[in-house]
């Protein structure tokens, strides 16, 4: 039996299929990220999980795509948690770019995530190539739920955010600097943390205000600031860019397209697929494999 995976920071997607590529079992832990989750903790995740718990001992093979699995030492990691769990089964780890390709494309082109981190690659239509090395949410993650949740956080304590949504902003976070500085200086998963911010502006709510003014320009600002600083570093750095399709990949994705759209045009770049959940395109790329 085939167990395919693909993992993020925040959760994780796992897939049963049977010889024919037919879906047998759909089950989610919480993120598998091994460059920011401690061993122990990934580990107790996917035992916590009962529908995997009665898999560990048939599945004959499991192919993980995952956030945080672009360098050798967490990629050996979370590796050797696998094997240890799913004990009879060949097992390969590869980063989440891998899925991402393979969920949006068969031809040449630039795949990007844009999720609770963010990264890029360009698949020639056989091989995918890395022209950046992600260093994850500190350094990197342009335009990803982690960076717009940081931007969040700033603005409201330099008071650059609009005094309407800064009332609505306090009402809906706990804001004290204490327990903001111990979910990401103590606690595990800080990116996980600075993206939940994030859904302030993606997941509006009830009682959000709805001032055109004080909304729409203040996130519009916001998002095309992300995006572009995004294109300059994880797009751009392909020579291929201006001469194939740009997928794009992940919730922030989804819910930004037309300001993804307004900030390619200066550059000339093609908009391709955006696909909001890749795990759907990694099964049908599975089963067109297996039939």
């Amino acid at each position: 039996m085939l167990l395919i995976t693909d993992g993020g920071s925040t959760k994780c997607d796992w897939i049963l299929l049977d010889n024919s590529g037919n879906v047998v079992l759909r089950t989610r832990t919480l993120g598998l990220n091994p460059a920011v989750v401690p061993e122990e903790q990934m580990e107790l995740r996917i035992r916590n999980n009962k529908d995997l718990h009665s898999l560990f001992e048939k599945v004959t093979q499991l192919d993980f795509y995952g956030a945080g699995c672009g360098t050798r030492t967490p990629r050996k990691l979370l590796q050797n948690i696998l094997e240890r769990l799913f004990y009879n089964a060949t097992i390969t780890v590869n980063e989440d770019t891998v899925a991402a390709v393979h969920a949006a494309t068969t031809t040449p082109g630039i795949v990007c995530i844009l999720g609770t981190g963010s990264n890029s690659c360009y698949f020639d239509g056989t091989e995918i190539h890395n022209s950046v090395s992600s260093l994850g949410y500190t350094l990197m993650d342009e335009a990803s739920g982690n960076y717009f949740g940081k931007r969040l956080i700033r603005d409201y304590f330099y008071n650059k955010m609009p005094s309407v949504l800064a009332t609505e902003f306090e009402r809906r976070f706990e804001l004290d600097p204490d327990v903001i500085k111990t979910n990401l200086y103590k606690e595990p998963n800080p990116n996980m943390y600075l993206a939940s911010f994030a859904e302030f502006i993606f997941n509006p709510g009830e009682n959000r205000p709805t001032s055109a003014q004080d909304i729409n320009g203040y996130f519009y600002k916001l998002i095309s600031e992300g995006m572009l600083k995004f294109i300059e570093y994880r797009i751009l750095c392909y020579k291929e860019a201006q001469h194939v399709p740009i997928h794009f990949i992940g919730s922030i994705a989804h819910f930004s397209e037309d300001i993804i759209r307004d900030c390619m045009k200066p550059y000339h770049l093609e908009l391709g697929k955006i696909i909001r959940r890749p795990i759907d395109g990694l099964i049908a790329y599975y089963a067109a494999k297996m039939n």
